[in-house]
C-alpha cells in the first residue's frame, strides 16, 4: 500500500500530454516582391519591421503574389536565425486585375530601352580602341576602367545582398561616384544582370549624368579635338 501512491502519481505524469504551444498567425501587406529571384517583404499589419518572405512559403498557388497583396503568415526564422515569414496564405478573394494594355506596352518599351543601352559598353570601348589606334592612349587606361568597372559591379551585388537580407546599404552617392570614376560599365552590367537600382527614376537620371559626365572627360582629356577644346574655353 505504500507503493501505490507514488506509482499512481508517476502513471499520471507519463499518461499526461504535453501539447505544443498554438504558433499566432499574422496579418501584413506584401510590399516588394522581386518574381525573378522568387522573394519579397511583408509589412505586419501591427508595424515593425518588414519580413522577408521567399516564394516556397507560399506553397502551391494559382497565381503568383504581388505588391498590395495582404496575407497571412506565420513568423519563423531561417538557417542563420534571421527572422521570416513561413505558411503563407493569401488572404485576397481573387487574382488582381491585369493592368491596361497601354500600361503593359508601356512596360514593354521600358524594358527593350534598359535592355538595349547594353550596346553602350561595346559601343564606348569601340571608341576607345579607335582614339588608342589613332593618338595613343595611357597603358592603364583600359585596366582602370576594367578595374572600376569590376570593383562597381562588387557593390552592386552587394548592396542587393543586402537588401535582401534587410542589412547596412550602400548609398546612393556612392554608387554614382563609382559610376563617375569609370566603373558606369559594371554598374550599367549590374542593373541589367542583378536588376538592382534599374527602376528608380531618380536614381536612373542622376546614372545617366554620370555615365554622359565621364565619357565627356574621355572625350575632352584624351582626344586631340577634345584636348583643343579644353585648353581653349578652360585652361
Amino acid at each position: 500500500m505504500i507503493e501505490k501512491g507514488p506509482r499512481k502519481r508517476a502513471f499520471s505524469l507519463s499518461c499526461g500530454t504535453v501539447r505544443p504551444a498554438m504558433t499566432t498567425r499574422q496579418q501584413g501587406t506584401l510590399i516588394q516582391w522581386d518574381a525573378a529571384k522568387g522573394y519579397g517583404f511583408i509589412a505586419p499589419e501591427g508595424g515593425g519591421p518588414k519580413l522577408f518572405v521567399h516564394a516556397k512559403a507560399f506553397g502551391l498557388r494559382p497565381r503568383r503574389p504581388f505588391v498590395g497583396e495582404r496575407l497571412s503568415y506565420e513568423a519563423g526564422q531561417d538557417a542563420q536565425g534571421k527572422p521570416r515569414a513561413q505558411a503563407v496564405r493569401s488572404l485576397e478573394p481573387r487574382s488582381p486585375a491585369e493592368p491596361p494594355p497601354a500600361v503593359q506596352r508601356q512596360a514593354r518599351r521600358q524594358e527593350a530601352l534598359r535592355g538595349s543601352s547594353l550596346w553602350l559598353i561595346p559601343g564606348f570601348a569601340l571608341l576607345v580602341l579607335v582614339v588608342h589606334l589613332g593618338f595613343g592612349l595611357p597603358h592603364w587606361l583600359w585596366g582602370g576602367y576594367l578595374a572600376m568597372s569590376l570593383a562597381t559591379f562588387i557593390v552592386y551585388a552587394g548592396d542587393k545582398r543586402a537588401a535582401r537580407l534587410q542589412q547596412w546599404r550602400v548609398s546612393e552617392a556612392t554608387l554614382h561616384a563609382l559610376a563617375l570614376a569609370c566603373g558606369w560599365p559594371g554598374a550599367l552590367l549590374a542593373q541589367q544582370l542583378l536588376r538592382h537600382k534599374s527602376a528608380k527614376a531618380s536614381f536612373r537620371r542622376l546614372f545617366w549624368l554620370s555615365v554622359m559626365l565621364n565619357v565627356l572627360g574621355f572625350v575632352l582629356i584624351f582626344t586631340p579635338l577634345g584636348s583643343k577644346l579644353l585648353h581653349a574655353y578652360v585652361l
